[in-house]
């Protein structure tokens, strides 16, 4: 668990310096969480966390299944309602 929030420190940290303003981290809805969302300009953006330089448990494209996918889109969605907006997003990874 600490070793995931140094890649999330890291995350952010750089997400920063490109000039990204980090709205939430670890936002948790009923059926999950995000590690991170921020602004990109006028686009929100939605990031999963992935680290670790062993790469034999796959790329970390390859350890997003389709459910893990479900349930942050489920999260970006009670997020931009609770929001009140619904503005253009993207996930990153």
């Amino acid at each position: 668990m600490r070793r995931g929030k140094e890649y999330e420190d890291i995350a952010v940290k750089y997400l920063e310096n490109l000039g990204y303003t980090v709205l939430a981290r670890n936002f948790h809805c009923r059926l999950g969480e995000i590690d991170v969302i921020a602004w990109d300009g006028e686009e929100l953006v939605f990031v999963e966390v992935k680290g670790g330089k062993d790469m034999r448990f796959g790329h970390p494209a390859e350890r997003l299944n389709m459910n893990k996918l479900r349930r942050i889109m489920a999260c970006a969605y009670e997020f931009m309602e609770r929001m009140g907006e619904d503005p253009p997003f993207r996930l990153d990874l």
